[in-house]
């Protein structure tokens, strides 16, 4: 600290490590099945958001409705995803975090299928290190053909259907 002012490279290490805590509860909460504790990121006030087809978004605002509908209803069924982030990009500046990611799907006969394209979410933090905004973004016409090939395997939950 230089005045009381934190210094860029220690605001960096404090963005590395928010990553690694942010990496790791994904991890947990993939093993679990249940993404609600990532919750626990967000500020009371915080909006995450993505969009799902032309002119089609989705946006919930405060951390109820982030950890009842983006990590709960919006999760339902995907309890054999893993979303394993490839990448993370950060702009110490702005207290801003891209990470991309991956969208595989575990499938019954033990192989897994990978949705083809580009995945992943832009984060903006406060200085309390808590998630303001999130935006999730994927190639949703990927995303649905994956669909149909899970459903012809009898892979995709019904809850997905």
């Amino acid at each position: 600290m230089k005045d009381g002012t934190m210094t860029s490279s220690s605001k960096r290490e404090q963005l590395e490590d928010w990553v690694q805590r942010w990496l790791k509860a994904n991890q947990d909460a993939e093993k679990a099945g249940d993404w609600k504790p990532l919750a626990d990121f967000y500020t009371d006030d915080a909006t995450y958001g993505w969009n799902i087809g032309p002119k089609e978004d989705v946006m919930c605002v405060n951390k109820e409705e982030i950890r009842d509908v983006a990590l709960g209803m919006e999760m339902e069924g995907l309890e054999n995803w893993v979303y394993e982030y490839q990448k993370t990009l950060i702009d110490e500046k702005q207290n801003e975090i891209v990470g991309f990611w991956k969208q595989i799907a575990n499938k019954s006969d033990g192989t897994r299928d990978e949705i083809y394209g580009i995945g992943g979410s832009w984060f903006r933090l406060n200085d309390d290190l808590l998630i303001e905004w999130q935006r999730d973004f994927f190639d949703f016409g990927h995303v649905q053909k994956a669909f149909m090939k899970l459903i012809e395997s009898g892979d995709l939950t019904p809850t997905m259907q």
